[in-house]
């Protein structure tokens, strides 16, 4: 009996496990511009869009714990959404509201898992800087250090933030691509979590500026009574398919 044949070679199947390329730091500058282009696109549009999310967002925190787990899972889907939304204006259509819905209607299932992993992830970066705290505590009272407890509990404090910035910043890197890997080129969601951490490390000093620069418009925007944040929103959807699109440039 022969062999049978290889399984065919489809460039779909390639283009769901690209191979990000390395870019420049200033790189960020220019994802950034196209955020601010692809807002002005369409701003009525996009501020109804990003008034819509953020109301979803302010509603869902008010409910006690399961409130914020719902926005967890659903975050990756309104992100996959936007971006969606992006994708549409580079192709030369019209963005629609809907547009912000777009995720559940394609790779619904692996969004939400993308989230179930967002979720799992940002309590287990809890756990864990819950736990360094409270050893670091422990050791210090062990230590008969009780003369300076209250400095011991200070140091156990920052000690605990720092772990759990640290880890939720690999968190968010993680999540930065997988929305756009997940709806633009079917990548599984675990798959696309990993590349996204992958891409993010080889471009480094691109992520880190741009974090920098992220972190001032949060300022900035939050000066005239909070309302820049609806400019800032889509600004950076645009920003993460900017990126998106330099980092994998061929499209799948």
């Amino acid at each position: 009996m022969s062999a049978a044949p290889p399984p065919a070679f489809h460039p779909h199947n390639a283009a769901r496990h690209p191979k990000p390329r390395h870019v420049s730091t200033i790189a960020s500058l220019h994802w950034l511009q196209d955020g601010w282009k692809n807002f002005l696109g369409a701003p009525a549009v996009w501020l109804a869009i990003s008034t819509i999310f953020f109301l979803m967002l302010f509603i869902l925190g008010l409910v006690p714990v399961l409130g914020w787990a719902v926005v967890l899972l659903g975050f990756p889907v309104m992100v996959a959404g936007m971006v969606l939304g992006c994708h549409a204006q580079h192709q030369g259509q019209s963005l629609r509201i809907e547009h912000l819905f777009a995720g559940l209607r394609t790779h619904a299932g692996n969004l939400a898992l993308v989230g179930v992993f967002y979720l799992l992830g940002g309590l287990l970066a809890g756990l864990i800087s819950v736990m360094v705290s409270g050893g670091a505590l422990l050791t210090g009272y062990i230590l008969g250090l009780l003369h300076g407890l209250g400095l011991t509990v200070i140091s156990a404090v920052l000690l605990g933030s720092v772990i759990f910035t640290v880890l939720w910043v690999l968190l968010i890197t993680a999540l930065w691509f997988a929305a756009p890997l997940v709806v633009l080129r079917a990548t599984p969601p675990l798959d696309a979590m990993k590349l996204s951490l992958q891409a993010c490390f080889n471009n480094f000093g691109a992520f880190a500026f741009l974090g920098i620069l992220i972190y001032v418009l949060i300022w900035v925007a939050m000066i005239p009574a909070g309302l820049g944040v609806l400019v800032l929103i889509p600004v950076l959807a645009g920003t993460v398919y900017a990126s998106y699109r330099d980092v994998f440039p061929t499209e799948g």
